[in-house]
């Protein structure tokens, strides 16, 4: 109890505390990684051998960053620093732009996602899941984290590690719902994972969590019954598109 109170004190004051001290982290700001493997999926939706022709000229690998401002009762995800990477039109994800505000107290969230032409102001209760806790560990950017696991969307399989000595149950895209904080995720399936590279431990304002704004107002359930119209015609690259926008 002594420590608790002396880390939040060190927060107040806006001090870091590095995670050997740091129990019961309340408050700050994780930088995630996203990294997709382009070869891997550009590979699975190879049907007629267009891809081995162009594999030489596009990197395997995508790398973006994103940022997770965390509070108790908030928590906002949104693009962060930009990757010294070189664009390319096979390399691009339907996912760069994703921006999630998550009212962990009401339940409540609201995402601003592109789909194409089409933005999409997603307001909706927290996406809900049922995740298995297993007895497997790792470290992630200095945090002991416990591995966990559930299924979305019928078939897909996603690893997410979280560390409890980080209090806001929250984490990357719409994964929630653990005791503690998501620092990893992976999604074998979409060949894409989600690790934190560090954690600023910082007092968070409450003008920093600015929910969006624009776009095209629905719920989850709107958005995928317009892309599954749009993308049904696609196939494979169609449906694991649909997997992407909708996390």
């Amino acid at each position: 109890m002594m420590i608790r109170k002396f880390t939040l004190l060190l927060l107040a004051f806006g001090y870091t505390v590095t995670p050997l001290t740091a129990q019961f982290i309340l408050q700050g700001k994780i930088e995630f990684e996203r990294t997709v493997n382009v070869h891997k999926q550009l590979a699975v939706d190879d049907d007629d051998g267009w891809y081995a022709n162009f594999k030489s000229q596009i990197p395997e690998f995508k790398h973006s960053y994103f940022n997770l401002l965390f509070t108790p009762e908030l928590s906002l995800y949104e693009p962060g620093r930009e990757s010294k990477e070189k664009a390319t039109p096979l390399t691009e994800s339907p996912a760069s732009a994703n921006i999630i505000y998550n009212d962990l107290t009401n339940n409540t969230s609201i995402s601003a996602k592109q789909v194409f032409d089409e933005s999409f102001l997603i307001k909706d209760s927290l996406k809900k899941y049922q995740w298995h806790i297993t007895k497997e560990s790792r470290k992630i950017a200095g945090f002991d984290c416990k591995r966990a696991f559930t299924i979305i969307m019928d078939s897909i399989y996603v690893a997410a590690f979280y560390t409890d000595e980080i209090v806001p149950s929250s984490g990357p895209e719409s994964f929630q719902g653990l005791p503690g904080m998501i620092l990893g995720v992976s999604i074998p399936r979409l060949f894409t994972t989600w690790y934190a590279t560090k954690v600023e431990l910082q007092p968070m304002k409450a003008n920093s969590f600015t929910p969006p704004k624009k776009g095209k107002n629905t719920s989850y359930a709107g958005m995928e019954e317009y892309v599954l119209k749009s993308l049904k015609r696609w196939g494979k690259w169609g449906t694991r598109y649909i997997w992407e926008i909708t996390l």
